[in-house]
C-alpha cells in the first residue's frame, strides 16, 4: 500500500518534469521556474513519505 505523501510527491515530480521540458522547449521561463519549484517540493514530499514522517500534522492519508 502506497502512502498518500508518496503518491502526491510522485505526481508533483512528474508534473514538475513535464513543465521543465515544456518551458525549456518553448522558451517560457515561467514554466521553467514553476516546474523547478514543483520538482523540489515533490522530491521533499517523496523523501518525507518514504522515511515515514508525518506531513502536515497527519501520519496517514487515505
Amino acid at each position: 500500500m502506497c502512502s498518500g505523501t508518496l503518491l502526491i510527491g510522485g505526481i508533483m515530480i512528474i508534473l514538475g518534469l513535464v513543465l521543465l521540458i515544456i518551458g525549456f522547449v518553448a522558451g517560457i521561463s515561467i514554466l521553467w521556474t514553476i516546474g523547478l519549484i514543483l520538482l523540489v517540493i515533490g522530491l521533499v514530499l517523496w523523501v518525507l513519505g518514504a522515511v515515514g514522517h508525518a506531513v502536515g500534522g497527519r501520519r496517514h492519508y487515505w
